[in-house]
């Protein structure tokens, strides 16, 4: 995959991604509807490929007005990575030599493999993680699942425990998917289904679109590198 194909494959997928996110605020207050009514035309402009790369600056100009609006990514991580890709698409785009294209391009592709790292880290060292107690309290007392029935699973240590390890190991092993070009398929599609999983099972659908927005980048990183 080229540099090209890969910016532009994420470019749609991340404009998809916050389309979906604004409508969230199509009810909110006037100033919410105006800057997620702007954001979409963009997004919109964005997919087609219209005047380029001009609604990737006024999406990143308009997420810094978001920011202030919300004092900050007001819905935690995944809005961090969408924010995170809106910027180094647009500093891509803009970058006057190819190396610096691709030192912007090529940061996002790192960034999406330490986001799995670091989480498998995180867990790894806390003993709740370990011992499936985190993902036992998740499914008892969290507001996230999004069916009472699924609040069962809260009895089934031995289902968590396993489950706990299974997440963690898989997020620290992450990174060994970039030695081979199937090993990453097959690790992105096992990464999208953990997202789609957490989807359905606890409403956490940005993080599904978000992340799956940034995969080309990591795509055209391992070519590049290996």
């Amino acid at each position: 995959m080229i540099l090209e194909a890969a910016a532009r494959l994420t470019e749609i997928l991340l404009a998809l991604a916050l389309i979906q996110q604004g409508l969230e605020h199509l009810r909110g207050f006037r100033d919410e509807r105006l800057l997620f009514g702007a954001r979409t035309v963009l997004c919109v402009l964005l997919v087609f490929g219209v005047a380029s790369p001009w609604p990737l600056v006024g999406l990143a100009g308009l997420s810094l007005l978001i920011l202030h609006r919300f004092q900050g990514p007001y819905n935690g991580g995944s809005d961090r990575m969408g924010l995170l890709a809106l910027w180094c698409l647009t500093l891509s785009r803009l970058a006057p030599v190819p190396q610096w294209k691709e030192l912007a391009f090529g940061y996002l592709g790192v960034q999406l493999v330490l986001s799995y790292f670091i989480s498998g880290g995180v867990k790894i060292v806390n003993a709740d993680w370990r011992s499936g107690r985190a993902l036992r309290d998740v499914f008892r007392f969290s507001a996230y699942p999004v069916s009472e029935a699924l609040r069962g699973w809260a009895d089934r240590p031995r289902v968590l425990r396993a489950m706990s390890w299974a997440v963690i190991l898989f997020e620290l092993a992450f990174p060994l998917t970039l030695l081979s070009r199937p090993a990453l398929i097959a690790g992105l599609a096992v990464a999208a289904l953990f997202h789609l999983a957490n989807a359905c099972l606890f409403g956490l659908n940005r993080f599904f679109w978000t992340w799956l927005a940034v995969y080309p980048a990591i795509l055209w990183l391992q070519a590049r590198l290996f």
